[in-house]
């Protein structure tokens, strides 16, 4: 269903393909429950409706920051790095794909003027310089 960049039995990147994000099921989540970020596609038929909810108060222990893109149009490379910032992979992402970051680093390369890409990441996000370092990329 998916394609996982994987480095040392860690998982780096999930990597959902738009034809497969966007299929038949009526509800797909792409995230284990485990992970700080849950992402996931809904299709349903006109008329159905989601039962109005909010969400409970739960104290969660967060001790990084991950990164769910969504490519709406256009074309790009994004660059999978371990946490030693070692190049492990390189995935070309298009419209309608997603890719979830759960660890190490990550680049991206845009490959198509007006690429349209939504990001979506947990918080609260505390300042650039707390919140993330820049890779020394030989």
């Amino acid at each position: 269903m998916y394609h996982e960049v994987i480095k040392d039995n860690k998982i780096l990147a999930r990597i959902i393909r738009g034809k497969e994000a966007w299929n038949d099921t009526t509800l797909s989540f792409f995230s284990n429950e485990e992970e700080f970020v849950q992402a996931g596609s809904w299709n349903y038929s006109e008329g159905k409706e989601l039962k109005a909810h909010s969400h409970n108060k739960v104290m969660r222990s967060i001790s990084h920051t991950q990164e769910v893109i969504f490519i709406k149009s256009g074309s790009l490379v994004a660059y999978i790095y371990d946490n030693e910032n070692n190049l492990v992979e390189e995935v070309e992402a298009y419209t309608d794909d997603i890719l979830i970051m759960l660890a190490g680093g990550h680049g991206y390369k845009i490959l198509q003027d007006d690429t349209k890409v939504l990001e979506i990441k947990n918080g609260p996000y505390v300042g650039a310089e707390l919140d993330r370092v820049r890779l020394k990329i030989e």
